[in-house]
């Protein structure tokens, strides 16, 4: 049987930083006016005040700091709270397109491969930005790669389950290189007049390489040793925007339609879930946490990594062990285990064992125990 490793990865990041700070100031601004502009009816009980915020609030809940953003303009206007995204014309790369290729062409350096020797393009993230063609398609036209692609719509677990798609492919020998990309734009469907959830999200594309072992050459390389998924329906973290809107005529831009989540809830039953799937797939293995040099954790939230990791270590995990991105990038969707990974593997020594693992909205979770060639 053919062995698969992963043989490079990268992170692009977009040109702006937006801070906890700026965030906070242009929320605040809108609450103010929002209760000032409705001071009767929130006096009568007719309508709720909006409560504010503070960056001490956001650091504390979520470990987030800052978030890289594609376009800052607009967002922090209290009258727009939305970014100003230039339509493109359909002859011209697609923004997203333009994200993927950017973080693709990074990791192909780092495998040492060139786009002729990659068979499948896969693009897996929360949203993509139209229905067809597939963005897939498009970075394979503007990269010269022949073969095909296609794009997977998974939320947070977008990532590892391409990776998963991309090592049974190579396993069974109908590919030999598979580039994955993870596009987050997730800016667009942030609801920055939501105080639980106007904070959460980042714009970030990362890219990795899985290949043929016998075709590889790059410095860095790791054994997937095993790949584990599994999905259990829930409402709890939800975005209901879509084509079928212009039959509804619904708002296509109410609160329903951006991101929602329930995020006590989700916590709750997320962080047990994670953890189990997490030593169930290490002990068909016949491995245990203790076994792990590294976790490269879905960066959704701090607190949900933290109770994870002491969950199956017994104790807690140090940053070098289970590091956080989440301070510089915030939510990146499918992207953050990912980011967490290109930025911390290459201290591993031969033989070392990790874990990739994501986990989000579906309920879906994934994971990859890989091995340091």
């Amino acid at each position: 049987m053919t062995d698969v490793v992963i043989s490079g990865s990268a992170v692009w990041n977009p040109p702006h930083v937006l801070t906890n700070e700026e965030l906070v100031g242009a929320y605040n601004g809108y609450a103010e006016q929002f209760n000032a502009q409705n001071a009767d009816a929130i006096a009568a009980g007719d309508v709720d005040a909006v409560p504010t915020s503070s960056a001490e609030f956001i650091q504390k809940a979520s470990g987030i700091k800052q978030r890289y953003i594609y376009c800052k303009d607009g967002v922090l206007d209290i009258n727009r709270m939305r970014p100003i995204i230039p339509e493109r014309g359909e002859d011209e790369l697609s923004h997203q397109a333009e994200f993927a290729v950017n973080a693709a062409r990074m990791a192909l350096t780092e495998a040492n491969k060139e786009a002729s020797d990659v068979d499948v393009v896969i693009v897996s993230c929360a949203y993509t930005e139209r229905s067809y063609p597939a963005i897939a398609i498009e970075v394979q036209a503007e990269l010269g790669i022949e073969g095909f692609g296609f794009d997977m719509l998974v939320a947070c677990s977008a990532a590892t389950f391409a990776l998963q798609r991309a090592y049974e492919m190579v396993k069974a020998g109908t590919a030999k290189t598979v580039l994955v990309i993870n596009p987050e734009l997730t800016s667009p469907q942030v609801n920055y007049r939501d105080r639980d959830g106007h904070f959460i999200f980042g714009d970030v594309a990362t890219a990795i390489i899985v290949e043929d072992k016998n075709n590889c050459t790059s410095k860095h390389s790791y054994d997937i040793l095993s790949t584990k998924a599994v999905t259990v329906y829930s409402n709890n973290i939800r975005s209901n925007f879509g084509y079928i809107m212009h039959a509804t005529d619904a708002d296509p831009y109410g609160p329903d339609k951006l991101f929602h989540q329930s995020g006590r809830a989700v916590f709750k039953e997320v962080c047990p879930m994670a953890a189990q799937h997490i030593s169930d797939h290490l002990e068909s293995l016949d491995l245990t946490a203790q076994d792990l040099t590294r976790w490269w954790l879905h960066q959704a939230n701090i607190n949900m990594n933290l109770l994870i990791s002491k969950r199956l270590l017994g104790r807690d995990a140090t940053l070098e062990e289970a590091p956080i991105v989440l301070d510089e990038y915030a939510n990146t969707a499918s992207a953050g285990s990912i980011i967490a990974f290109s930025l911390n593997h290459q201290d591993l020594k031969t033989g070392d064992l990790g874990v990739i693992c994501s986990f989000g909205a579906g309920y879906s979770i994934g994971s990859l125990v890989i091995r340091k060639v």
